[in-house]
């Protein structure tokens, strides 16, 4: 709103928008949609780390449960193939009898979409796993930077 004096020396106020400060606006939320969209279009690959240099540490085949999914979705309990039915009421039962370890090591394929490795850490919730651990694979040497300097 504006407010302008006229002849007689009283002030008027005019019902003027000033739309200077909305044109700014617009023009920025303009710029931030022009980058963010071809973002989203493009979507998001995730993708599990890798180490280098890892240390060896046996497996307890007692203890360690280890859920992978292979790339075409199939379910693998301790190296054994089960069906998604009968996954969740096994690992509710392998679960439920312990109190203090509840960790399970998860493994995926590279190429499985993330939708289904979001299913199975839902199913593996519901299950009382209280731990997920990645189980990642060993990262060749040399990479980007050339072969490492460390013993």
């Amino acid at each position: 709103m504006g407010t302008s004096v006229n002849q007689s020396g009283k002030t008027s106020v005019r019902a003027e928008p000033n739309v200077i400060p909305m044109i700014d606006i617009m023009l920025v939320l303009l710029i931030i949609f022009m980058i963010v969209t071809p973002l989203i279009a493009s979507g998001f690959k995730a993708v599990m780390p890798q180490g280098l240099h890892l240390d060896e540490s046996p497996e307890d085949e007692e203890r360690d449960v280890v859920l992978g999914i292979d790339q075409n979705g199939d379910f693998y309990l301790n190296g054994q193939m089960i069906p998604q039915q009968a996954l969740e009421d096994q690992l509710t039962a392998i679960y439920a009898a312990r109190t203090d370890d509840k960790i399970l090591h998860f493994r995926a394929d590279i190429n499985l979409k993330y939708a289904r490795i979001q299913d199975a850490i839902e199913l593996a919730r519901r299950s009382g796993v209280r731990v997920m651990a990645a189980v990642t694979d060993l990262k060749q040497e040399g990479g980007m930077f050339g072969p490492s300097k460390e013993p």
